[in-house]
């Protein structure tokens, strides 16, 4: 019974847990890392560009799905069709999180 009082009171998952879960479940940690480049961008240099526009989100969710060309530089993004629409749409939100304050970033 004490195990079952604890896990109520545990709490929710964190946003950031669940984004990076995401990530790494999906392989986006093969070419990304939140705090820097490796093939593709760092995510959070992703939540820097992007801040502020309403539309990032969507955009973001359209370019994991389909995969990007030129927007940051020679290597393309590969279309990522094994992604769902509404774990696209979730990776893409915890992205852009990242730019929300300090604490969310990993250094």
């Amino acid at each position: 019974m004490l195990f079952f009082a604890a896990s109520i009171y545990a709490g929710p998952v964190s946003g950031q847990t669940v984004g990076l879960g995401l990530a790494q479940a999906n392989n986006c940690m093969s070419c990304h890392r939140v705090d820097r480049k490796v093939v593709g961008p760092a995510f959070s240099t992703i939540a820097q560009r992007f801040a502020g526009n309403p539309e990032a989100a969507d955009y973001l969710a359209q370019s994991i799905v389909n995969g990007s060309r030129g927007r940051w530089g020679p290597v393309p993004m590969p279309r990522q069709a094994h992604v769902s629409p509404n774990d696209a749409r979730a990776l893409a939100q915890w992205i852009l999180s990242l730019n929300d304050s300090p604490a969310d970033k990993v250094e």
